[in-house]
């Protein structure tokens, strides 16, 4: 994988090829045509209002788009977002389904294996390039987004880390275009942050020269695509010794005999247009190809994991955040009181003042992890843990201060801002809960003693 801040323009000059063709695809308009052939789409040349000869940068948006390429990529999610994501978000959100051709068109993009070399099909890309995406789905559609982030992040990214270079081949190809979509699969009915307390069970057969795995999984993201059948595809952790950590990871795809949906979750608060489900294994034959990494290893792949899903979480949390702000901004310009528009009232103006403070501490702190974060690495805990702790508590506050700004208006659908809310507060719970933050980060704060910088 190329290193992070390292990569070359030719996967993004794929990725704009991409984007093109779809648009074009769908009858974009002119205005969106214009965009993407516009200046900043440009392969050649620095952009000089980013950075000097010398590549110094020089303002703070260069922080969050450290290349030309960062900066591209953004701009063409952009695009993609404003064109295809908003104008579908409410719709899928009330009929709590997934707009699974929406989700599969970002293969066409090059996105579902952003972070994938381009030997697989991927696009090779980073961290942060990762972060730009979950944070620009996010200001439109945060629901749809944790569906790609369950693809891209979980199980894309996952297997590209942990898998042998046969299962790369054999599997990489079919996600990162979109053929197959599925997720991956750690929590339980009784084993939520308490993962190690997993009691799904994987015993070898030597006669059959694999595994039978038996047990359930619950609140899986993409465990179903259509309210009826699993997704197609799935890493799943099991048990496989009498050790606490004896975990294997295990690809498990859709058809084997013993897997089979056990029930879509309905009526969640929040993210209704990701579906969520429990999946349940029943004597499933698991090949040894199937098998990824060493038995009983597993752990080590879910910590290194969890870290990418945690800073991708944040990145989400900051695109809601940064659309709550935009609403309150909008909304309190146009509303008029009392003769003049709200946004010149004190109060108004200490909601919006404190949350753009807030959501730019967020923002700096997901990039700064981002942006250093070695995806083939482990041990970053403590910062994917914090920044995680602090930004989906921060969403989840300005979505609150921008209902709280609109009225009666923001507590209704067609404003958005009471989805956001509602989505928001999941950011607290999936992928680690601000509990288990606060243990991680006190765990590896005592580690390092006196040492803090």
């Amino acid at each position: 994988m190329l290193s992070n801040r390292m990569f070359t323009s030719f996967s993004n000059n794929l990725l704009r090829k991409k984007l093109h063709h779809f648009l074009c695809r769908k009858q974009s308009s002119t205005f969106l045509m214009r965009t993407l052939s516009s200046s900043s789409y440009q392969d050649d040349g620095e952009d000089t209002s980013y950075r000097n000869n010398n590549g110094v940068h020089l303002d703070m948006k260069s922080f969050f788009n450290p290349t030309d390429e960062h900066y591209q990529l953004r701009e063409m999610v952009k695009t993609f977002v404003e064109r295809e994501v908003e104008p579908q978000a409410n719709e899928y959100n009330k009929t709590e389904t997934l707009n699974l051709p929406l989700l599969k068109s970002l293969g066409d993009l090059g996105l579902l294996g952003l972070t994938i070399p381009t030997t697989y099909d991927g696009s090779g890309m980073d961290a942060t390039a990762s972060v730009i995406v979950h944070e620009e789905l996010s200001y439109s559609d945060p629901a749809f987004c944790l569906s790609y982030l369950a693809h891209s992040i979980l199980l894309c990214n996952n297997l590209n880390v942990n898998g042998s270079t046969e299962q790369k081949e054999m599997f990489l190809p079919q996600v990162c275009s979109g053929e197959k979509i599925g997720g991956m699969c750690m929590s339980e009915p009784s084993a939520g942050t308490d993962v190690l307390g997993m009691k799904s069970k994987a015993v070898y057969d030597e006669s059959m020269d694999g595994f039978i795995l038996n047990g359930n999984k619950m609140w899986i993201t993409n465990g179903t695509l259509d309210g009826n059948d699993t997704g197609d595809i799935f890493l799943v952790y099991a048990r496989t010794g009498n050790d606490r950590m004896d975990l294997t990871q295990f690809v498990v795809e859709n058809g084997m005999e013993g897997f089979k949906l056990g029930q879509k979750i309905e009526d969640k608060l929040g993210m209704r247009a990701s579906c969520t489900a429990e999946l349940v294994f029943e004597n499933v034959f698991i090949p040894n190809s199937h098998v990824v990494g060493q038995v009983n290893q597993a752990t080590i792949c879910m910590m290194r994991n969890l870290e990418i899903e945690r800073v991708t979480l944040a990145a989400m949390a900051i695109g809601i955040a940064r659309r709550c702000i935009d609403e309150m901004v909008s909304y309190s310009m146009e509303r008029s009181a009392f003769g003049k528009s709200t946004i010149e009232f004190g109060q108004i103006q200490k909601a919006i003042s404190e949350s753009y403070a807030e959501y730019m501490a967020g923002r700096s702190y997901v990039y700064a992890v981002a942006n250093g974060l070695d995806l083939m690495s482990n041990g970053n805990g403590l910062d994917a843990d914090g920044v995680k702790l602090y930004s989906a508590k921060m969403a989840k506050n300005v979505a609150d201060r921008c209902i709280q700004v609109m009225g009666g208006y923001g507590y209704v659908g067609e404003y958005k801002v009471e989805r956001l809310w509602r989505d928001a507060k999941l950011l607290e719970i999936g992928g680690g809960t601000n509990e288990s933050h606060h243990k991680n980060m006190i765990r590896d704060l005592k580690k390092m003693g006196n040492k803090l910088m």
